[in-house]
């Protein structure tokens, strides 16, 4: 696929940016580049694209809001920080985004509700709920509440995790650089600009260089890993200059603005390589045949009233095989109930599932979009 045409069909895309720019090098929250980042969120969202904004620039905000010059270290300031600085950052991005007609909301996360499974099927399900909903979601680290995460954390990571959370097709990662060079060009006059590349590229991680920024707690190097996760779920990834103009309509039209990472497997294919690739599968289910036939021939999705028996104790989330009446696999998944659950449901159509459970999370056991058959 030509790297524009990566760009041009991109239908879900998150954006990250960062401290430096969102509050223009620690002066308090740029309100003209905020407001400008929405028009061209909300314009993206009129054209049918769902759209995620990671938003650093919290603890930047608090530390100005409390007159603070220079980043703290001890984790209860940085804590305090953040808890004043998110006031703002939240009312700027809602207040921006109301203005061209978007409802917005503000998602707190930590790298360990992305790390516990049951906590990431919930925040994934959120994220997906708002976007149908036409309601951009703004990602923060909630730097409140976790520890290590401030220290070693930072939301180009945070915004690659999110990427591979809801699958998106492009992840952006915004910058006060104008993108990847071969070297630092603040210091080598010698530099070549990188302007499209392989992500997950061994030679990028030795061009980017430390963090250069007081404010930002990241710097190139964790922008070219960011990639390289994002790329795992088949996103590509652009790194480009935040105050570039229309920089997002842009990249949207299929212009390459900045760097361009592209992941060298496409989404839905790198999904089903990794359930393939599942070595330890946890449960299964087995299914009749009229069950079997449609998730085999059909593409169908596995529902709860296909299903005949339950094996294994697995978690809602976890790959699990689905067998035939002759018991060989004939695909796998992941499972959208636990196995207790799942025992109850067979035979049991779609209906009856919040009655039988107390809540339902998914009309099917196994969504198609989740399900890679393997014979």
């Amino acid at each position: 696929m030509k790297a524009s045409a990566t760009l041009r069909d991109a239908r879900r895309i998150v954006v990250k940016v960062g401290s430096s720019l969102v509050t223009n090098e620690g002066r308090g929250l740029d309100e003209g580049a905020i407001g400008e980042w929405c028009r061209q969120l909300a314009m993206l969202a009129a054209d049918g694209r769902e759209v995620i904004m990671v938003s650093s620039g919290a603890i930047a905000e608090g530390m100005k809001r409390l007159g603070w010059t220079t980043r703290p270290h001890e984790l209860n300031e940085l804590q305090a920080a953040a808890a004043v600085g998110q006031m703002g950052l939240a009312q700027m991005y809602e207040t921006k985004l109301r203005q061209h007609g978007l409802a917005s909301a503000q998602v707190l996360l930590t790298h360990a509700d992305l790390a516990d499974r049951e906590r990431y099927l919930n925040a994934r399900s959120t994220l997906l709920t708002l976007l149908r909903l036409r309601v951009l979601p703004v990602i923060n680290e909630n730097d409140t509440v976790v520890n290590d995460e401030i220290k070693f954390g930072d939301n180009d990571t945070l915004g690659a995790l999110v990427a591979n959370l809801v699958e998106a097709d492009l992840l952006v990662i915004l910058t006060d650089q104008k993108g990847l060079y071969s070297a630092d060009p603040r210091k080598d006059p010698a530099a070549r600009f990188i302007e499209e590349a392989a992500a997950g590229d061994p030679a990028l991680e030795k061009m980017a260089g430390g963090a250069g920024s007081s404010i930002g707690k990241g710097g190139m190097i964790t922008k070219v890993l960011a990639a390289k996760r994002a790329a795992g779920s088949g996103a590509s990834t652009a790194i480009a200059w935040g105050r570039e103009p229309d920089c997002l309509l842009r990249l949207a039209r299929g212009e390459i603005v900045g760097t361009l990472l592209v992941a060298p497997t496409q989404k839905s294919q790198a999904r089903k390589r990794w359930m393939s690739d599942h070595l330890q599968l946890r449960g299964a289910v087995t299914v009749d045949a009229g069950a079997a036939g449609k998730v085999r021939t059909e593409g169908k999705s596995l529902l709860p009233i296909g299903m005949v028996a339950v094996e294994g104790d697995f978690a809602r989330g976890d790959v699990i095989a689905v067998r035939d009446p002759a018991g060989q696999e004939i695909a796998r998944g992941l499972a959208n109930y636990a196995s207790g659950e799942a025992r109850i449901l067979c035979r049991k159509p779609s209906a009856d599932i919040e009655k039988l459970l107390g809540y339902m999370a998914e009309p099917e056991m196994i969504h198609r979009t989740n399900l890679v058959v393997t014979r």
